[in-house]
């Protein structure tokens, strides 16, 4: 690559900083909506996506269509392509796919891209600009909504009529440096967030909650290790949850409203049942207990053709307000669930004393 870094030309400036600043000020709403749509994915997983594939689409395009456009220039003397160029860099594509077979169909398709980018970009910072003036809401009205959509397309409008092209990226430029002190601030909430998530899971992690050896006296022995080998079904979870789980949390729920607590118990069409205890400020207690499908093993596997759940083994998995907690509660006794809420809230009792 030749970048002509001290030819007489401000390109490789202009457009350094062009890409500083479009980087800059897209990155609190981008980042905002991919996190929205990610949920469940790890922050290693998630680094990685908004990293690599911005990069990596970015140097496959330079590579692709810039060396093809030299290419052309400099080898088989289309000249006319480096005019559009320097009087109109907005229509260098479409003059670049003009040498192209079927330039036609190729620049229709181009165009609905361009399109399909604009609207894209334009929807997920009008989501994420709802949900900043929403508070974090998850359902906003309907007209609000689209006032942010149209505000943001009439903003975008007035730019390009200006100035076209280069009234954007000036906007864009300099919209870029009160962002770049917000994202300054968030990367100092990232680690204080980071770093409390550290401590709760290090507490947490003193005692995880393991095999309750006397949680079933009638059985035995002889039920419990059906219990642990079993694989159940959907029916068999959604049954333990309403049956055991829901009467646990009904009971816990009556003994703190006792002691002047505030608490919910909640069910929801899934299956699953939530315990919510409320304190002051950030301190919220949240045990939840829902079905999680598995595939079933290939050394279990049921003689059936079936698809969908037939093929499936669910587990009655405990989450908390930071997450699932990976351990399996089916089979266990109404007094054993109690001890486990017991457990966790005493755990997030002791959270909160550490990082008071």
């Amino acid at each position: 690559f030749n970048l002509y870094a001290y030819e007489p030309t401000d390109w490789i400036g202009g457009w350094t900083l062009l890409y500083w600043g479009w980087w800059l000020s897209w990155s609190p709403f981008v980042g905002l909506f991919i996190a929205r749509i990610s949920r469940g994915r790890t922050i290693r997983e998630f680094v990685c996506g908004v990293l690599f594939v911005p990069a990596g689409f970015t140097l496959l395009w330079m590579t692709v269509f810039g060396d093809s456009a030299i290419h052309m220039i400099l080898n088989d003397g289309v000249k006319e392509l480096a005019a559009v160029v320097s009087e109109d860099s907005s229509l260098a594509l479409f003059a670049f796919l003009e040498h192209f077979p079927f330039s036609s169909v190729v620049s229709l398709i181009a165009v609905l891209m361009v399109v399909v980018f604009f609207v894209t970009s334009a929807d997920s910072g009008a989501l994420v600009v709802d949900m900043l003036a929403s508070s974090g809401q998850g359902h906003s009205p309907l007209w609000q909504r689209i006032f942010w959509s149209v505000s943001i397309g009439a903003v975008a409008i007035a730019l390009l009529l200006a100035n076209g092209l280069k009234a954007l990226q000036t906007a864009t430029i300099a919209s870029a440096l009160p962002f770049a002190a917000i994202l300054l601030i968030s990367i100092w909430g990232l680690f204080k967030a980071l770093s409390l998530d550290a401590t709760r899971r290090g507490l947490r992690n003193q005692a995880l909650p393991g095999p309750r050896h006397g949680r079933d006296p009638h059985g035995g022995w002889q039920r419990r290790l059906r219990s642990i080998a079993m694989m159940p079904r959907r029916a068999h979870v959604t049954r333990f949850i309403a049956e055991v789980v829901k009467p646990a949390c009904d009971e816990v729920a009556v003994e703190l409203r006792k002691q002047g607590y505030d608490v919910n118990v909640g069910e929801r069409d899934d299956g699953r049942v939530t315990l919510e205890l409320s304190h002051a400020g950030e301190g919220r207690f949240l045990y939840e207990v829902r079905p999680r499908a598995f595939n079933t093993p290939s050394f279990v596997m049921r003689d059936t053709e079936d698809g969908g759940d037939a093929r499936k083994y669910f587990r009655a998995e405990v989450h908390l307000r930071e997450g699932g907690q990976d351990y399996d509660i089916m089979g266990w006794s109404r007094d054993d669930v109690i001890g486990d809420i017991l457990d966790q809230y005493e755990r997030h009792l002791h959270y909160l004393h550490v990082v008071s």
